[in-house]
């Protein structure tokens, strides 16, 4: 049944794994351009942060535009933009430009995300919805993974490899716009106010801000970095990809593992473990690639699952009905904490430090793993840990009704208190 409805979403599927990769390629390559273009790493930080603006503009706003024009036209629309917005950075090159351009860049992708799984929902039951959307993440990360690669054959200083981003956006949109395919309906949902969850599940809106920020790091200043230890184009690619590997690897693992034992456990001592990987790779030097690039495939395995866990666990306190507009708050709160991310660490590794990179990253984790283990002492785990589907580090909305619960707050109050808001049975909403 499975691998019936997985052919029947493969053109789908082949289409944002070419996204994917193409995500992967952008960041890297602007990073490596604006290095070699003389941007300083602050403006360069800032440039990257202009895109989860857009990301997190997109996420509220773009559906409902969707909804108005329909998915698939709106699919189309949306890539071409990207694709555009990928060509301009190409001819132009300037910091306000290619700002802009990274905010139009992150409010199409997000757009695309949302359609793409919500798609994806509609196709699935809830037998294999999760199974479904796990092949849909490790397709992604492969294409994220890959799309490193290419990029340490394409000389970034040139217009080819943004020709190739552009060229494989377009590609994208063959499978989908070629294929009979009926489009996904929205659902009401209900919505769920922040601060209802940091009252219920304050670890999980902790663990989405600071690991979405680590996140925003990586891919934003990632490249600067490795570049300034010394590493050359070709290794930047690796560096960048061995972190993305690591984390496709440890997902689905570390999951389970979290369904089994008291999930902010498992959570804490992801942390730990990235914090203490960080602080290793800040003293490894460039004359050491290979051992770089192992310890930075074990960071990934370790760091990039914890958001999957915030996700899951901050559900295992909510009512099913209450999950969906959950998820839409935690998405948002994940968005401001990368809008954060990228700029800090550039600041400081514009004083020369080019160390502090890794040591403010194992500064976030640290912390992620000592306010996990001050919630076990205050709280005890939930009594029946819900299974969540794995949440890529991508731009990505999980459902239809996510969709439709973006557009209803798209015109309302992010904050509006609701006092009827139900808490799952078992839990004691202590803080």
């Amino acid at each position: 049944m499975l691998r019936q409805q997985i052919r029947a979403v493969s053109s789908l599927l082949s289409t944002m794994t070419l996204i994917g990769l193409c995500v992967g390629m952008t960041s890297t390559l602007l990073g490596l351009r604006g290095t070699m273009e003389g941007f300083s790493t602050v403006t360069i930080g800032l440039i990257m942060s202009a895109y989860f603006v857009g990301y997190l503009f997109g996420a509220t706003r773009a559906p409902k535009d969707i909804r108005r024009v329909g998915y698939i036209r709106a699919f189309g629309g949306l890539a071409a933009l990207a694709s555009v917005a990928v060509l301009v950075q190409a001819i132009w090159i300037d910091p306000i430009v290619w700002f802009v351009m990274r905010f139009v860049s992150g409010f199409a992708i997000s757009a695309l995300f949302v359609i793409a799984e919500s798609w994806l929902n509609t196709m699935a039951d809830n037998r294999n919805r999760g199974a479904m959307l796990s092949v849909y993440l490790v397709l992604i990360y492969a294409g994220l993974v890959v799309g490193q690669l290419i990029l340490g054959f394409a000389d970034p200083a040139t217009f080819v490899p943004f020709a190739i981003i552009a060229l494989l956006i377009n590609l994208s949109l063959i499978p989908i716009l070629a294929t009979v395919t009926v489009e996904p309906t929205t659902h009401e949902s209900r919505k769920v106010p922040l601060k209802f969850l940091i009252e219920q599940a304050p670890l999980g809106i902790v663990t989405a801000f600071i690991v979405q920020a680590c996140s925003a790091m990586f891919y934003g200043v990632g490249p600067v970095y490795a570049t300034a230890i010394g590493l050359n184009v070709g290794q930047v690619t690796v560096f960048m990809a061995a972190f993305l590997f690591g984390g496709m690897l440890s997902q689905t693992p570390i999951g389970l593992l979290s369904d089994r034992f008291d999930r902010r456990l498992v959570l804490a001592c992801c942390a730990i473990v990235a914090a203490g990987l960080a602080l290793i790779l800040s003293q490894i030097p460039a004359s050491q690639p290979i051992l770089i690039y192992v310890v930075m495939a074990a960071l990934g395995g370790a760091l990039l699952p914890l958001y999957s866990l915030a996700m899951a666990h901050t559900n295992d306190y909510l009512t099913k009905d209450q999950m969906i507009g959950a998820t839409g708050a935690i998405i948002k709160v994940g968005g401001v904490g990368a809008i954060v991310g990228a700029p800090l660490a550039a600041i400081l590794m514009q004083f020369g430090a080019m160390y502090l990179f890794f040591v403010l990253m194992a500064i976030f984790t640290t912390t992620v793993s000592a306010y996990a283990f001050y919630r076990i002492s205050k709280r005890e785990r939930a009594p029946d840990q819900v299974h969540s589907p794995l949440t890529a580090l991508a731009p990505a909305a999980p459902s239809e009704e996510l969709l439709a619960s973006l557009v209803e707050e798209a015109n309302e109050d992010f904050d509006e208190p609701d006092g009827n808001i139900p808490v799952k049975p078992g839990s004691n909403g202590v803080v």
